[in-house]
């Protein structure tokens, strides 16, 4: 939705296309704003996005058939995984 308003906003504008779809101007504006800023994102994004280049490297190592039940015991030391 939020690629959808960034297409069309130079025809119509962010307002009048949130009274059309199911989406408030400020979350739209709030969303934009973090995409700009990642220190705008959540504590858990910001976790995210630093966890998946790791978790992509243990995806891989295990011959991308690991799903995230598998994957994250063994991205932690001393949990279990080998």
């Amino acid at each position: 939705m939020i690629a959808f308003i960034d297409e069309h906003r130079e025809a119509y504008g962010v307002e009048p296309i949130c009274k059309v779809l199911p989406i408030a101007p400020s979350t739209y504006h709030e969303k934009a704003a973090r995409r700009r800023d990642p220190d705008r994102l959540p504590l858990r994004a910001r976790r995210d996005l630093d966890l998946k280049p790791e978790i992509a490297r243990v995806f891989a190592e295990n011959f991308a058939v690991y799903g995230a039940r598998k994957s994250l015991p063994r991205r932690r030391p001393g949990s279990g995984g080998s």
